[in-house]
């Protein structure tokens, strides 16, 4: 079928306005399921007397649990589809978030963070190799930073919803206020679920609201990509579903990755420990001031990933980001009791901290073919997540033995700088030529 007469501008836009609304959705509401302790936390410790080490380790086992389910959740994935296996997941994290809410001790705290770990493992990656599936590598990081909208809004949103369903039902009907809040924030996912299944296919070829045109016009793109990819425009070969195994860029990409995640933990755990030793006390303000921050990162991030995909340049975009957010870092733990510095320096932080991640996870999609990718990304997803299993709970017995978190905000700005010249040494610009 003659192809040049569609309009892609028009198709894609067509395609990111069926798929991406849904997508961020439900990356939101992982988000907030996946995060909402750090809300919960002063609850908890106040009925349970959980303190910042017990917190810490509890984070710690949410990726203990990830990383060894998140490659074989996506071995699933390439045999039933992104689809099936996104509806899988968000059922199964649903129902363990819910179930957090008779948590009494610390280990019954503790199966349950490893337990929902094990649950989302396989979303972030699935949701990735889904993009794959539709938009070529020249237009997908700005999709990848559409979707990583869900996590400033989670940011912004799951403070304040959580914090408001902690103030509003505290005590009713005998519930704890953090008991609620898991009871209440594990129904969304199920529900999307549904939702997911029945408004998704898994690739253009299915898509009965796109045209036979714009269904071959989309399809003839994706494999331009995978020719590139596979070794006609670079000599790559990435082309089997075990390439990604034996290439050791992907591996270098898994260590960049513990500086991403760092970051993450930094701002997506910690943000409302740093605001509280700030001066903040009450749980409904906590919420408010947690949820500025991610209101500057949704703006930057879109234009970031915007540009990168303009300039077909990734590396620096990504290093950057990281740089300036390591010496936000460094700033924080200077900073005391100033709450408006504080928040101000947050919103920096999370700014660069989503537009890198954002052009990061666009590269191993770039770099590998589209076989390749199931298995890289979940390579460096789970690489990345030892950083995120070992990071919240050295934080939290940093805290616990130096009375603040300065110290552990100080290693985790080191961290970050190391991924950065990793990122820069082991990835060359000519690892990433793309038309």
């Amino acid at each position: 079928m003659d192809t040049a007469a569609v309009d892609r501008d028009a198709t894609y836009r067509k395609i990111a306005w069926r798929v991406m609304p849904l997508l961020v959705v439900c990356y939101v509401v992982s988000f907030i399921d996946r995060t909402n302790i750090g809300i919960a936390q002063e609850g908890l410790k106040r009925d349970l007397g959980f303190g910042p080490a017990v917190y810490g380790l509890g984070v710690t086992l949410f990726f203990v649990g990830f990383i060894l389910f998140e490659v074989p959740s996506n071995a699933l994935l390439s045999r039933i589809g992104a689809r099936k296996t996104l509806v899988r997941i968000m059922i199964t994290w649903g129902v363990v978030t819910s179930a957090t809410m008779f948590v009494h001790n610390e280990w019954m705290f503790y199966l349950a963070r490893f337990l929902l770990g094990v649950a989302e493992a396989g979303f972030f990656p699935g949701a990735l190799y889904f993009l794959s599936r539709w938009f070529p590598s020249a237009r997908r990081t700005r999709m990848t930073a559409i979707f990583f909208v869900g996590v400033p809004v989670s940011g912004m949103l799951g403070s304040v919803v959580s914090g408001g369903v902690m103030h509003i039902f505290g005590g009713f009907a005998g519930l704890a206020d953090w008991q609620w809040l898991f009871l209440i924030e594990g129904l969304p996912p199920i529900l999307l679920a549904v939702a997911v299944l029945c408004w998704l296919v898994d690739e253009p070829g299915r898509a009965k609201w796109l045209t036979p045109a714009q269904r071959a016009a989309v399809q003839a793109d994706l494999e331009a990509d995978q020719q590139r990819k596979s070794g006609a425009e670079t000599g790559l070969g990435h082309v089997g579903l075990f390439g990604a195994l034996r290439d050791k860029k992907v591996w270098i990409l898994g260590l960049c990755a513990c500086g991403a995640y760092t970051l993450a933990n930094a701002v997506s755990f910690w943000t409302p420990r740093i605001i509280a030793e700030a001066g903040v006390g009450n749980v409904l303000d906590l919420g408010l001031f947690s949820a500025v921050p991610p209101l500057l990162g949704v703006l930057v991030m879109l234009v970031v990933g915007r540009h990168s995909d303009r300039t077909l340049e990734r590396r620096w975009h990504a290093a950057t980001s990281w740089l300036i957010a390591a010496a936000a870092l460094v700033a924080i733990s200077f900073t005391g009791h100033n709450v408006l510095l504080v928040v101000v320096l947050l919103a920096v932080l999370a700014a660069a901290h989503y537009s890198g991640l954002t052009v990061f996870y666009s590269i191993p999609s770039i770099y590998l073919s589209d076989r390749a990718a199931v298995t890289g990304i979940a390579v460096v997803t789970s690489m990345g997540s030892f950083a995120a299993a070992a990071s919240p709970s050295l934080l939290g017995f940093i805290q616990a033995a130096t009375g603040s978190l300065a110290l552990g905000l100080q290693v985790s700005a080191l961290i970050v700088l190391l991924a950065v010249a990793l990122l820069l040494i082991g990835v060359k610009a000519s690892d990433l030529k793309e038309s």
